[in-house]
């Protein structure tokens, strides 16, 4: 085949592609990563059926929504709370979360008296198995150093205050260790089920950047 067709070229591939798709508009970027996933699966460096596990994985089964039934649990149940402030490895685990980046996991609680943050000051380790992958503002170097130096700061840009009494504590993950925040348990949802809790639980209320949502009726008040 010639250098111009299509076929035999992975970036004019790509861009096939995106014609294939009536109304779809691919940007600059998109094209780029077809371009190389093209490449990378013609030089058999990728199995493309292996990609697509691996996408699935991350979409479907890895992600905030682990992390959101770990702590829906611990709200509905006391016996499994005082399990995963215990042993948070072996709590999560039993719920089929487990992982390389989860291998030692630490559970903090937050309190009306104590607000937990977690950051990673030399890189970016993160619970995958619970989290998923790390959103971009927790790789990038302000949050890093800020989130250190003034959490309060921090939490207010992220769009909230908590009280001058309260403690702060900022925790670093490590290859070794990794954190997950327990969020206080919004008020008027006792009874919910631990889907509807779930429901309510954000990634950034479990890294202590954020709060849980409150529940419709609650909103509907506020």
């Amino acid at each position: 085949m010639s250098r111009n067709d299509p076929e035999s070229d992975p970036q004019e591939h790509a861009h096939a592609d995106a014609h294939d798709h009536i109304g779809s508009v691919l940007s600059e970027m998109d094209l780029r990563v077809r371009a190389l996933e093209s490449l990378l699966v013609e030089k058999g460096y990728v199995d493309p059926r292996s990609l697509d596990i691996l996408i699935e994985t991350y979409e479907h089964q890895v992600g905030p929504h682990n992390g959101a039934r770990v702590v829906a649990k611990a709200w509905r149940e006391t016996s499994y709370r005082q399990w995963l402030l215990a042993d948070a490895t072996a709590a999560i685990a039993s719920l089929g979360y487990t992982g390389r980046q989860g291998e030692h996991m630490v559970v903090l609680e937050n309190t009306l008296a104590v607000h937990n943050m977690v950051v990673c000051t030399l890189c970016s380790c993160y619970p995958w198995p619970v989290l998923g992958l790390p959103p971009v503002w927790y790789k990038s170097a302000p949050y890093r150093s800020r989130a250190v130096i003034d959490p309060r700061g921090v939490l207010r840009e992220f769009g909230f205050e908590l009280p001058a009494e309260v403690e702060f504590r900022v925790w670093d993950s490590t290859a070794e260790v990794r954190y997950l925040v327990l969020p206080m348990q919004p008020a008027g949802t006792v009874g919910f089920s631990e889907e509807a809790l779930a429901e309510l639980v954000t990634r950034d209320s479990m890294i202590g950047t954020g709060l849980p949502k409150m529940p419709e009726s609650k909103r509907g008040a506020a």
